[in-house]
């Protein structure tokens, strides 16, 4: 487990001079979001961006595509991002290793895994049966994806090897494509399926390169903190009232979201996703509402915390008898202070 802990923390340095990330430490009133992908799964965050949310609450808010959690955490640890969007297991990673400024996180803004199979022809009945002997490309080992994949996988009954080290399994699943690239090489027609999260996955569809296939927020059928926002301890401990504030624009959005029609919330996607028409959009806000990955509220219970630990660790990335504690990297403080 430490190995690849240390793994994980020895390529931040790497990373760090290419995260093109603005610093705010000399404006108070700005924040800088680095979000693990841009993807409308995260659609309440645009929303409270364009209704004037962050605005409102005195905010200027510049949100930077930093793909992987992996480049979302070295953002945060160079301080190059004030917090970040990210599954939590980045924030397991850091504190299991050791470092003493780890990020925390404050809140849950997905419930669910909102990435889509992508298969190459069009199937009505998703069967398990489907995937014996293919092979996936699942993105980054050890990040959210691709271990979720894994455990929804062996959870019912397939065997898994990956980068094809062991023939006899039944599914291979590819881990050396990095999270941004794993649509392009499937496009390109490399292997059998790839997991992609909205709008890529509705587009390759359009384009006839591929049919989503089956939710894997569906095929979980679990709710676990996603994808959350977290921020060091030393930024919240001196930016208490601007991460209040950020939690009453995000719960804005949030509620905005879940109780709007979805032809309501379009207008405020599209600034975003200019490459996305209305029926695209519409269709993709469909699919993400139709698996409730909104939560009704930003917190997110220790049960969930542990089934998110449980997913890590079935994929090999924490030893079974690691205690991973959920008081010191989870905290409802600012959630509380935003009602």
């Amino acid at each position: 487990m430490k190995s690849k802990i240390i793994k994980f923390l020895l390529f931040i340095p790497l990373i760090l001079g290419i995260i093109p990330l603005s610093s705010c430490k000399d404006n108070e009133n700005k924040i800088t979001i680095a979000e693990v992908t841009h993807s409308l799964f995260y659609a309440p965050m645009y929303v409270a961006k364009e209704k004037g949310f962050f605005n409102e609450v005195g905010l200027k808010v510049d949100i930077v595509t930093t793909p992987g959690a992996d480049k979302v955490m070295a953002a945060l640890l160079s301080k190059d991002a004030d917090i970040g969007l990210m599954g939590p297991e980045a924030t397991v990673y850091v504190h299991q290793n050791g470092q003493k400024d780890y990020a925390v996180n404050f809140a849950q803004l997905t419930q669910k895994d909102g990435s889509f199979l992508l298969g190459r022809d069009k199937v009505d009945n998703f069967s398990y049966d489907l995937l014996k002997g293919k092979t996936i490309i699942g993105g980054r080992k050890g990040g959210m994806p691709e271990m979720t994949l894994e455990y929804i996988l062996k959870k019912n009954g397939l065997t898994i090897t990956q980068n094809g080290e062991n023939p006899n399994a039944d599914v291979n699943i590819r881990t050396d494509v990095s999270f941004d690239a794993t649509t392009g090489v499937f496009v390109a027609g490399e292997s059998d399926y790839c997991t992609a999260f909205e709008p890529i996955g509705t587009q390759i569809e359009k384009q006839n390169k591929g049919h989503i296939i089956a939710s894997l927020g569906d095929l979980l059928n679990e709710e676990v903190p996603y994808t959350c926002f977290s921020s060091l301890k030393s930024f919240m401990d001196k930016n208490e009232d601007k991460l209040i504030k950020f939690t009453q624009a995000i719960i804005k959005g949030l509620e905005y979201v879940n109780s709007s029609e979805t032809k309501d919330i379009i207008p405020y996607l599209k600034k975003d996703f200019s490459t996305s028409d209305e029926e695209e959009l519409t269709k993709v806000i469909n699919n993400y509402k139709s698996i409730e990955a909104w939560p009704t509220t930003m917190n997110f219970t220790k049960e969930s915390f542990n089934k998110l630990i449980d997913i890590v660790k079935e994929a090999g990335e924490l030893d079974k008898e690691v205690i991973v504690p959920y008081e010191t990297l989870v905290t409802d403080k600012f959630i509380k202070q935003a009602k």
